[in-house]
């Protein structure tokens, strides 16, 4: 196959560019005719290709894929100034548990940080879009258990959860500092959190949303 755009390249390319949100490959196929996923997957791989040197790249994340602008041309489209909120130091850990362990429940994620977990902190990730319910276990009581979504991917340059960091290259990156403890104990590494060490997370810490050690919400 040509390394240049063809018919059903093009056809690929417009529905995309079109799509009012990411598409899977077996959701390209179906609006195209009925087409067999294989041959988008071999369209999509050209489009790719074609792109890569280009201002907008064809990515994949979480399964789907979507046109976006080049990393390095970013700041170019900035119109408004971003205004940084980072996350607390509960909330990043409720994030790595739940990347880590999707699909887990509140009482799951309580039982690895070794605290209670608020309301308040799924609802910052939630409205960050990085968290979402992701239906019920079925368990007496069918607590709501949470997963990551295609958006968290996204924000940080993740194709799926296969690439995820290790242990020893978040250590190296020095990314474990404050919340080591949280992300290791999170891979299995550590078990559950000795609360004495943290005490100011007691029940009501959770609501404290402030200015805290974390990854940093657009």
């Amino acid at each position: 196959m040509s390394d240049q755009p063809g018919t059903l390249e093009r056809a690929v390319e417009a529905t995309l560019f079109a799509a009012e949100e990411p598409m899977s490959v077996e959701a390209l196929a179906a609006h195209l005719g009925g087409l067999e996923p294989a041959e988008v997957r071999e369209a999509l791989s050209v489009l790719q290709s074609h792109y890569i040197a280009r201002g907008i790249h064809l990515v994949e994340r979480g399964g789907r894929w979507h046109f976006e602008t080049a990393p390095d041309l970013a700041h170019l489209l900035r119109r408004e100034k971003e205004q940084v909120r980072r996350l607390s130091r509960a909330a990043t850990e409720v994030l790595a548990i739940i990347a880590y362990h999707e699909p887990v429940s509140r009482a799951e994620i309580e039982s690895i940080r070794g605290v209670q977990t608020s309301a308040g902190t799924l609802d910052v990730l939630m409205e960050a879009g990085w968290v979402r319910p992701a239906g019920r276990r079925e368990v007496p009581g069918r607590p709501v258990i949470y997963a990551t979504t295609p958006d968290f991917l996204d924000h940080f340059g993740l194709e799926s959860r296969r690439d995820l960091p290790g242990i020893d290259e978040l250590r190296a990156a020095g990314l474990l500092d404050p919340v080591d403890e949280a992300m290791e104990a999170a891979m299995g590494g550590m078990g559950r959190f000795d609360p004495d060490d943290d005490a100011d997370d007691a029940t009501d810490a959770d609501e404290d949303d402030g200015e805290d050690e974390g990854f940093a919400l657009p």
